[in-house]
């Protein structure tokens, strides 16, 4: 039961300028920590003596440990708040940095990997509880298509940052620069991120209940049809992310710095897409765009998939393909995360993590595949032509998307659980 006054009892909140930058800043370490690491998985693999598929897997095991961590983080800030998992997360994933600098071996770094990504998943499902403690619907949707904005620098600076680190020092010094980002959101959090989430209504209950929560949500269908498509989304761009400095740098011969480019340039296409996202549910229900979203994702992906096969267009035909399938990618998973949240503010907490666990678990589930199909351009836009398959087949029957009229029924927007205090 929900003992918070009504929404209309209070007046309605305006994010800043700051508080969307904190919120994005949050929600942009799990990828900042994949991506800055990013162009220096050849030299990892050289330096640890290590295979490719192993070098690759220290990216999924991030996700993995990610998919674990919020599981257990999600309840846990929906009975003592936003604040405290936040601080407790981020300061293990600084810890935990600074020990994947000194792994002696490849064993070791992957182990380290697994809990760097349970504790910083802290700052992706705390985030996006934040928005639905405040938001619904289109104005949550328009909010995480602005967080993008901040989240899209990660892949636009992050490598090049990464690879001017590793090559001025070394592939171990890309964790020290990761220890002290954690240093810095710490004191950011401390200073000033306010408590969304009221005593009264924060959920205590014991462990089974907390099992039931988990169980309500994996039966309700639709919800899971929606959590499911942010993860095989984050599987589409890790695909991209693992396979493609052995594509581009060994297949197509760029050099380290031309790959950190392209890599940014692609960067801009999920920046792109979100604004313009941001832009269109001013207008249009989430529900509307998401189910065209991915339909457009779909054929673009076919292309992609066409080109690598047959070499047809050569590079500039690859990176044109791969900007629109990006593209397409930055107005899915904003839209689907609101439109699963939309009937769980009371334990949005719970159901962010869902939808966390999933994004990370389907990606660091996929993300290898590249690397045991061969790692090359074929196996990249095989995997990436799949996983958009699977997710139009998951919209078409686990939502009524796209029956007669059914997208109206999907975007209907509640009122807000629970009106919190004011930053």
């Amino acid at each position: 039961m929900n003992d918070a006054p009504s929404p209309s009892a209070r007046p309605r909140y305006v994010p800043g300028i700051k508080y969307i930058l904190m919120l994005g800043a949050l929600a942009a370490l799990p990828a900042v920590t994949t991506d800055m690491y990013l162009p220096s998985l050849p030299a990892v693999a050289e330096d640890l003596d290590a295979s490719r598929a192993a070098v690759q897997f220290t990216l999924s095991a991030l996700l993995l440990g990610g998919g674990v961590g919020q599981l257990v983080i999600g309840p846990f800030s929906d009975r003592f708040g936003r604040r405290l998992p936040l601080l407790i997360g981020i300061s293990l994933h600084t810890v935990l940095s600074i020990l994947c600098s000194i792994a002696p071996d490849i064993g070791t770094l992957i182990g380290l990997r697994v809990l760097q990504g349970f504790f910083n998943a802290a700052a992706a499902v705390v985030a996006i509880a934040v928005i639905r403690d405040r938001f619904v619907g289109s104005d949550a949707a328009r909010l995480l298509s602005r967080l993008m904005l901040v989240i899209g620098v990660a892949p636009l600076f992050a490598p090049t940052i990464g690879q001017i680190i590793a090559g001025t020092w070394h592939w171990r010094a890309v964790f020290y620069a990761l220890a002290l980002i954690g240093v810095i959101l710490v004191a950011i959090v401390w200073k000033w991120m306010p408590e969304t989430l009221p005593a009264t209504v924060r959920r205590s209950r014991p462990r089974a209940g907390v099992a039931r929560t988990y169980w309500h949500l994996l039966r309700d269908g639709q919800f899971m049809a929606l959590a499911v498509i942010p993860g095989l989304g984050l599987g589409v761009i890790m695909s991209y992310v693992v396979g493609s400095p052995f594509v581009f740098q060994e297949g197509y011969g760029l050099s380290e710095g031309q790959f950190a480019l392209l890599f940014a340039f692609n960067g801009c296409a999920l920046v792109a897409s979100a604004q313009l996202n941001a832009s269109l549910v001013r207008r249009t229900s989430p529900a509307r765009i998401l189910r065209v979203a991915v339909l457009a994702q779909l054929v673009v992906a076919v292309a992609l998939f066409a080109v690598l096969a047959t070499g047809f267009g050569g590079l500039p035909g690859v990176i044109a393909c791969l900007w629109l399938v990006l593209g397409t990618q930055g107005m899915i998973p904003a839209n689907a995360s609101v439109l699963a949240l939309n009937n769980y503010g009371h334990m949005a907490g719970t159901a962010a993590a869902v939808i966390g666990a999933l994004q990370s678990g389907i990606a660091g589930l996929i993300s290898p595949v590249v690397g045991l199909l061969g790692g090359d351009a074929v196996a990249m836009g095989t995997v990436m032509v799949a996983i958009v398959a699977v997710t139009v087949l998951v919209l078409a029957t686990g939502t009524p998307a796209y029956r007669r009229n059914g997208w109206m029924s999907l975007g209907h927007e509640p009122a807000p659980d629970a009106a919190p205090e004011s930053a």
